[in-house]
């Protein structure tokens, strides 16, 4: 899909807008797993997720390559909003957000504060998305999706610098949520040549990716009700499955239950709040403690942006 020069030169572009994000190795998870637990913090990127890293290199080459591109509008529900509209204000591109009803009203005040255009459609947000596209066609503007060739090399910077950074590691929890990550991931450890166990991790209640991998082809849900709203998708995305399929070794499932004792995990043993989405991996590992003893894994806390209402509701009432 892309070249290592190809990467290191998004990784010098992303750079230019914030450092390379740190990566522990935290001794509490390392107890609570029973393996040697790194971390990767994209919740201390500029937007408090990773998909700012996507939005850099899609937007700046959307206006190197077409400088009077009118608009941008896309579907989210937060994080990848939250990255068009930073790099589309860094870059002078206006930003159009879709997002459904009763999103996070937190991420929503985080993407109109970045200047962002923002319309509250439909249900959920593949519903958000078929909008986007409507609206994208009727005021002349470029629809972005959550899934694109620029998105994944700009992401897959975050594995480049935890991949070099950290020891060699046995595997890397990865959440799924229209696939940029995961796919990132995946691109970046085959690129570096490593033997690394790429494992993406979905909700329960939003198992669509899960499904599909196991099925060997695209397979939607009628609903993603999951509380971890970074893995609420519906229908994945088929190029994202492909590479899925071909460089992940499984998909694991958590429930929301299972999230929030790892967000509580993250809080209690490193004091960084995760999101729902950034603390699955935690969870499944978690989960395949048994068989990861021993071993060296690495955990993408992909975003810390969860809205205090939220994770009282659903995090700190089960404590």
């Amino acid at each position: 899909m892309f070249t290592l020069d190809e990467l290191e030169a998004a990784a010098r572009l992303v750079h230019t807008a914030f450092p390379p994000t740190p990566q522990y190795p935290w001794p509490l998870l390392a107890q609570r797993a029973g393996a040697e637990v790194w971390v990767k913090h994209e919740n201390h990127t500029p937007t408090g997720a990773f998909k700012v890293r996507g939005g850099l290199v899609f937007m700046e080459r959307l206006k190197r390559e077409n400088p009077d591109v009118p608009g941008v509008v896309s579907a989210t529900r937060g994080n990848h909003g939250q990255s068009l509209a930073y790099a589309g204000a860094r870059y002078g591109i206006p930003v159009t957000i879709l997002v459904p009803r009763g999103n996070s009203a937190e991420k929503n005040t985080a993407m109109r504060a970045q200047g962002a255009r923002l319309i509250e459609y439909g249900a959920d947000f593949d519903e958000a998305r078929a909008e986007a596209a409507r609206l994208a066609a009727a005021e002349g503007l470029l629809f972005a999706p959550s899934f694109a060739r620029d998105l994944v090399l700009g992401v897959a910077t975050y594995a480049l610098e935890f991949l070099r950074a950290a020891p060699p590691l046995a595997a890397l929890y990865v959440p799924i949520g229209l696939g940029s990550g995961i796919c990132g991931c995946i691109l970046a450890r085959d690129l570096l040549g490593l033997s690394t166990e790429i494992i993406g991790v979905q909700s329960t209640e939003a198992p669509a990716y899960a499904l599909s991998f196991a099925a060997g082809h695209v397979v939607k849900t009628a609903t993603a009700n999951t509380r971890a709203d970074g893995m609420a998708t519906r229908i994945p995305d088929a190029g994202a499955l492909e590479i899925i399929r071909k460089g992940a070794a499984r998909v694991v499932t958590v429930t929301d239950d299972e999230v929030a004792a790892a967000i509580r995990a993250y809080w209690q043993d490193t004091h960084n709040l995760a999101e729902g989405a950034g603390a699955a991996p935690l969870a499944a590992l978690l989960q395949e403690r048994d068989t990861m003893r021993g071993k060296r894994a690495g955990l993408v806390l992909c975003g810390g942006n969860i809205d205090l209402a939220l994770f009282r509701d659903w995090v700190m009432a089960r404590a």
